[in-house]
């Protein structure tokens, strides 16, 4: 399996998370459209930070499921994370965008019609 680096803008949230990454998701909920992400969903164990969770600032919005972590310094929000609502295990949304070693240009996008969720 592949192990990819990722960062926000300033480092401040650093992590590794493993798994192979065959297309993207551009979700077109109200806060996806606006921060421009493309993302995979992984367990959230395969994401491992090399730097303070308590680093990070969180957002939720509308039923709260979801939350949307962001470097409170640079702004960047590298992941999300929330239980998978078929089968109850927690999830993370990882912004493609994020990863050092992925080329978003070479991925299929699928669009997410997370407006209608």
């Amino acid at each position: 399996m592949a192990l990819h680096h990722g960062s926000c803008h300033c480092g401040r949230i650093a992590f590794t998370v493993e798994g192979e990454i065959a297309t993207a998701a551009d979700c077109n909920c109200s806060l996806c459209r606006r921060r421009g992400g493309l993302l995979a969903f992984f367990p959230r164990d395969a994401v491992v930070f090399e730097t303070p969770e308590a680093d990070m600032a969180t957002y939720t919005f509308n039923t709260h499921a979801i939350r949307h972590h962001f470097c409170p310094v640079c702004g960047v929000a590298p992941y999300s994370e929330g239980n998978n609502p078929k089968t109850g295990t927690l999830m993370a949304a990882v912004n493609l965008r994020c990863l050092d070693d992925v080329d978003v240009s070479a991925l299929k996008v699928v669009a997410f019609d997370g407006a209608s969720l």
